[in-house]
């Protein structure tokens, strides 16, 4: 039977997923372009078939078998897990959002785009400090930053652009916001990884998270 904490870590997991889906969800509706991973998923739902939460579970299966042979140990099945419902949230929100969510003028794209970004970075945030089964491509920032011993916004950025140029061969949705989240996208994780680690630790009411290398900033 779960203990308390344990219940808060796997709460808190969740709605990381919710608010980091639902950001994902504005950044594409803001049609201004989307992070360089979420064009890719966009770009092979529209020219190849299947859903955008489709195409997030596959990438996800194929980043496991990257991170195992970059950490040298066995794949983390579990991330496929979260990808699984990190593909299914991004298909609801975009279900829900469709109608309701349109901007037609500049400033409302950039607004929605702006808050998504936002969204994004603090839900990532959220359930990366739950330290259970993160999303292969954040276990892959993660690793990244271990390996180059930098930080959170070096690793992030270094991903970035290495999805912008798979995204761009498969037509995906770049644009100014996708420039936007290569340049900011990292700070922002990185901001909010630092503003939620001070808020959940001092938390009575936190989960003990673990206190792994891989998380400090």
């Amino acid at each position: 039977m779960m203990n308390r904490s344990s219940k808060a870590k796997y709460a808190l997991y969740v709605l990381g997923i919710l608010i980091l889906t639902l950001g994902i969800s504005f950044t594409i509706q803001s049609e201004l372009g989307t992070s360089p991973f979420d064009a890719l998923l966009v770009g092979l739902s529209i020219n190849v078939g299947l859903t955008v939460g489709s195409w997030e579970i596959i990438i996800a299966l194929i980043l496991i078998c990257c991170n195992s042979l970059l950490k040298r140990q066995r794949p983390e099945v579990l991330g496929l897990l979260t990808a699984f419902i990190t593909g299914i949230c991004i298909d609801m929100w975009l279900f829900l959002l469709h109608n309701l969510i349109t901007p037609e003028l500049w400033f409302g794209k950039l607004v929605c785009f702006g808050i998504g970004l936002n969204v994004i970075g603090l839900g990532t945030a959220i359930y990366l400090h739950t330290n259970f089964a993160p999303i292969p491509i954040d276990r892959l920032t993660l690793i990244i930053q271990e390996l180059t011993r930098t930080n959170i916004l070096f690793s992030r950025t270094f991903i970035y652009l290495a999805f912008l140029i798979i995204a761009m061969i498969f037509n995906g949705p770049i644009g100014v916001g996708t420039l936007l989240t290569v340049c900011l996208g990292g700070i922002i994780l990185n901001f909010f990884m630092t503003f939620t680690k001070r808020i959940l630790t001092n938390s009575s009411t936190s989960p003990d998270y673990d206190t792994d290398k891989n998380h400090s900033i």
